[in-house]
């Protein structure tokens, strides 16, 4: 699907930004790392001008009948597990807002002797699937469903690009910013710059 050379880059992109922090959704994701892009598709552009390691990803995953996306790297190294949830994280921005249409996930490094970090997928309380990450692999998922990531116990990290993928009305829409950044780190940086 992409090349190891477009992954090793998105890989050392993602560490190396300024925004990447202690996970700032919410507190179903225990012990991760990552940072939040929202953006409406009227905004693509300015997400691919400031974070132009995304494009490829961005081109193969986003589907054309959405318009909103909430896009987060995604860290997860020894300890660290997701707990069962549906994905709503523009709800923030609109309180009424349904689930996602689609949820999308490239594996963008996973260590070989992974122990754990399975994805389970459930409808109701009944499992639907479970998937072992293996990079360079772009799962989409129905936004509605609970998921879960199991605790990883081995040593090295497991990353993945999530993009949650909206289908607004134009009313739903207008609440969603059309470009906003979202890190714990943010407040650190913003010092910076004075």
């Amino acid at each position: 699907m992409f090349s190891q050379q477009y992954l090793s880059q998105l890989q050392g992109q993602i560490l190396a930004c300024p925004y990447f922090a202690v996970n700032n959704l919410n507190r179903d994701f225990v012990g991760t790392k990552g940072f939040s892009i929202v953006f409406r598709r009227s905004h693509l552009a300015t997400v691919e001008q400031r974070f132009p390691y995304f494009q490829p990803y961005l081109e193969q995953a986003l589907q054309p009948e959405c318009n909103a996306f909430y896009l987060n790297p995604l860290l997860l190294k020894a300890g660290s597990r997701v707990d069962p949830h549906i994905d709503r994280s523009l709800r923030s921005y609109c309180k009424t807002i349904d689930p996602p249409l689609v949820v999308s996930v490239l594996y963008i490094a996973v260590p070989a002797d992974l122990q754990g970090g399975e994805l389970v997928l459930r409808s109701s309380k009944r499992q639907v699937g479970q998937i072992r990450p293996q990079a360079n692999t772009l799962l989409l998922f129905q936004g509605d469903l609970t998921h879960s990531v199991n605790p990883v116990s081995s040593a090295a990290s497991r990353l993945s690009l999530v993009c949650e993928q909206y289908s607004l009305e134009d009313e739903e829409l207008l609440a969603i910013p059309e470009f906003a950044i979202e890190s714990r780190a943010a407040k650190v940086i913003n010092q910076g710059r004075r």
